[in-house]
């Protein structure tokens, strides 16, 4: 196991499930349509980006090729967000039944966990979502599906198995893949990445996680509620350094009770092979040398955006290490091509590639103007809790000269959060300093991921929280955080000579 791509591995094991996965993403009996003489657009890669731009072209009459040489649906489906989620869940409920203490609730034999039928059950999952990614699904929209790699011929011309595609518009949608940090022995190891993980079926006893960003941490806190005996190795300091400082400490707070062992602040780490397979490391974390043998090593650190075989040098495309360069209205240096997804985005996620593919049916199918740096997108890293995040943070409004005002409450003032148990997060908002307009906001909770999209929505209209404030929401809910925050707003509108004045009206009509 490489940070080379390989479609057997990520098939692996060849179950029922995965047979299912590959007959629906990449069946193995695919004949290639004969080409149309002329597309009016020509998308190369299926993933989301992908999908959603031929889709959408499809669906207002375009005549649509769609070009794919590894598995329909991406990293996202294959080996990204679906499986780590089912993966997350098996591994909650895992916490759940150990912590049911707490509510009364006693398990007299303590926790089984079968970990073999908890990544079968996540093969069954992503198997059952394949038929929406698939191949006779898109043709059944009238898109014309191409198996194999794409290669610009010229800059209106795409070469795939031994066909010409002729095109108007094309799209470059090939996403990106885990990289190989520069870490001395990396090389000279075998290794887990996002794109092999998911076809363990026996539970590592030890695990190393190179990296405490989102994929790290998840797959760390994942493994560690398995019962793996887990040490997560980061050359910063603490977790999730993009985030919110208190955000990400409640977060470490969590991971460390549930047995992960954190060497943060990593310098010199160096790996080797060990006997039966094992993997070797050494690192140095504040001050104290670790020396660890492990079952498998994860590194979740680093991105590659695909680019290398698409010929871009023959379109005239141009790319750099970190992807393909596009404008605001996603061209390339080609106005024709498009891209949109990971290969050009510094926001790699599902729903951000599936906004940017609206632009571009928007902006390369009739005549608009509509730009990416208009989206306001969310995120979510989905560790328990969850911490989630939608516009800038402080440090950011700071560095861009806006003062600000930060409005914070705590989930241990929310009813609904002290029932569930789930009272150790909050709810923050950045405004602009002297009105309502919401700059940022992080919210760690249970579920954040869904409550911030409340947010974002009022960020997308310009909706103050003020409005927030005069919303309902009903009781008791966690999402009343949300409109707690905006209570605490208006507190601070009634100004010392105003409040004075009220007080003073109130006694006299007593």
């Amino acid at each position: 196991m490489t940070e080379h791509r390989n479609d057997n591995a990520m098939v692996s094991p060849r179950d029922a499930y995965n047979q299912e996965l590959v007959s629906h993403v990449h069946p193995p009996d695919w004949k290639n349509p004969k080409p149309a003489a002329r597309y009016n657009l020509v998308v190369i890669g299926a993933g989301t980006a992908g999908l959603v731009c031929a889709a959408g072209a499809a669906g207002l009459g375009a005549k649509v090729a769609l070009i794919e040489r590894h598995l329909m649906g991406g990293d996202c489906l294959n080996v990204g967000c679906v499986p780590s989620k089912a993966l997350i869940r098996a591994a909650r409920a895992a916490a759940a039944v150990r912590d049911a203490g707490r509510f009364g609730v006693h398990v007299p034999e303590g926790v089984r966990i079968d970990f073999g039928e908890a990544m079968a059950r996540m093969r069954r999952l992503r198997a059952a979502i394949a038929p929406h990614d698939s191949a006779r699904r898109f043709t059944g929209l009238g898109i014309d599906v191409f198996l194999g790699d794409g290669r610009f011929a010229d800059a209106h011309t795409v070469a795939v198995a031994g066909e010409r595609l002729s095109f108007k518009k094309a799209v470059i949608a090939t996403g990106a893949r885990a990289a190989a940090p520069p870490i001395q022995g990396l090389s000279e190891i075998s290794y887990l990445t996002n794109e092999s993980v998911f076809s363990l079926t026996d539970l590592p006893k030890r695990i190393a996680v190179i990296g405490a960003g989102p994929i790290g941490c998840e797959m760390a806190q994942s493994f560690a509620r398995f019962g793996s005996e887990v040490f997560l190795v980061e050359s910063l300091h603490g977790i999730l350094p993009r985030e919110d400082a208190d955000a990400s400490g409640l977060v470490l707070e969590s991971m460390l009770q549930d047995g992960v062992k954190l060497l943060c602040c990593g310098k010199e780490l160096k790996l080797a092979r060990s006997e039966g397979g094992k993997v070797r490391f050494t690192v140095d974390s504040h001050g104290n040398r670790c020396d660890e043998v492990v079952d498998h090593l994860l590194v979740a650190v680093g991105r590659a955006p695909n680019v290398e075989t698409l010929g871009l040098e023959n379109a005239g495309v141009a790319f750099t290490p970190k992807g393909v360069q596009v404008n605001d209205h996603l061209q390339t240096t080609q106005p024709h091509i498009y891209a949109a997804g990971d290969i050009c985005s510094p926001f790699q996620f599902t729903h951000a590639a599936d906004f940017m593919a609206r632009i571009v049916i928007r902006n390369a199918l009739f005549f608009g103007h509509a730009k990416a740096s208009a989206l306001t997108i969310p995120w979510c890293t989905y560790t328990e809790p969850e911490i989630a995040h939608v516009g800038l943070y402080e440090k950011q409004a700071r560095e861009r000269g806006i003062e600000t005002t930060t409005f914070t409450r705590e989930l241990r003032e929310v009813d609904r959060a002290i029932l569930e148990g789930h009272a150790n997060g909050f709810a923050r908002v950045h405004v602009r300093k002297g009105t309502d307009t919401i700059l940022g906001a992080t919210i760690v909770a249970a579920n954040a991921g869904d409550l911030i999209s409340e947010i974002t929505l009022a960020m997308t209209h310009n909706l103050g929280l003020k409005r927030i404030a005069d919303t309902i929401h009903p009781y008791p809910t966690q999402a009343e955080v949300i409109r707690q925050l905006g209570d605490a707003y208006n507190r601070t509108r009634l100004m010392p000579f105003a409040k004075s004045l009220l007080s003073r009206l109130m006694a006299w009509q007593r």
